[in-house]
């Protein structure tokens, strides 16, 4: 297995590995960290690459050598803005391709996007300055999300009279079908405090400063919860998002679900930790 030290090496992503968190930063401070075909690409490289890294999905805390398998990702921007969206540059040259080349070029935005959404690990997204389209995108991908007072989010596509098509099943996800369709049909900008009300974030503080706080808050947090059972949350949720069974057979992979957890490694590590009042092993 590749060395935990050696992400894939890319020019318009920073990637900093930290104990068992990653942290990823859009590098395109020049065009507000607009997503490019070498941008997207290189996302879906590093978030395929720490996927396979996560503790969650091999279930173990360390490799071979002792170094940490990964917990968290923490996604940010660099500059004044998250993410300004899809380069308009990208969007008006798929506009002279064919059916086919188009259906391509969505493709490789939804490998992104699903990349993110189904990721193993616990996702934080840190946010200032705007979030347009594909970076309001990303952010409904995230399980966690930071932003500052002054942000500024938006599904934006209408107003180049197109839709949110790609990005669309992850923010409907989000924030439920009524609020997805009116974001999308006014395609307006909205503040921070609307944005928390309707849940596109968790939590907003004053500057980027504060945004480092919120993160080291969380994880935190999300560091003394058992790893397999962060990973597993995700997979217990894609199933009741996908269920197309009746009520009897969802209480029944419900019981199954439970039984696999309370008799697993980790689980048996989380209880016996409880009763002999120890910290788990899995807790920093």
């Amino acid at each position: 297995m590749e060395n935990m030290q050696n992400p894939p090496q890319t020019e318009l992503v920073k990637v900093e590995i930290d104990g068992s968190t990653c942290h990823i930063t859009l590098n395109r401070e020049e065009k507000y960290n607009a997503l490019n075909v070498q941008m997207i690409s290189e996302l879906c490289e590093i978030f395929e690459w720490t996927a396979k890294r996560s503790a969650g999905h091999v279930n173990q805390l360390h490799d071979s050598d002792g170094q940490e398998y990964l917990r968290a990702l923490v996604i940010s921007g660099q500059g004044k803005h998250f993410c300004a969206g899809a380069d308009i540059n990208m969007m008006r040259d798929a506009g002279a391709q064919t059916a086919e080349e188009n259906r391509k070029d969505s493709a490789r935005l939804d490998r992104l996007f699903n990349s993110l959404w189904a990721h193993p690990c616990f996702t934080i997204g840190l946010i200032q300055g705007v979030a347009l389209g594909g970076g309001a995108g990303l952010i409904a991908c995230c399980d966690y999300v930071a932003a500052t007072e002054n942000v500024k989010i938006a599904l934006s596509e209408g107003k180049l009279g197109i839709l949110p098509a790609v990005i669309g099943p992850y923010v409907y996800r989000r924030l439920g079908s009524a609020c997805f369709r009116r974001l999308a049909m006014q395609a307006s900008r909205i503040d921070s405090e609307e944005a928390l009300r309707i849940g596109f974030i968790e939590k907003v503080v004053k500057n980027t400063d504060e945004l480092h706080i919120a993160s080291v808050a969380i994880l935190e947090e999300i560091l003394s919860t058992g790893p397999s059972a962060v990973s597993l949350a995700k997979e217990l949720t894609l199933e009741f998002d996908h269920w197309a069974l009746d009520d009897e057979k969802l209480r029944q992979f419900t019981l199954d679900f439970t039984s696999k957890m309370r008799g697993s490694n980790e689980g048996q590590e989380g209880l016996s930790s409880f009763l002999e009042k120890r910290p788990a092993n899995w807790k920093k």
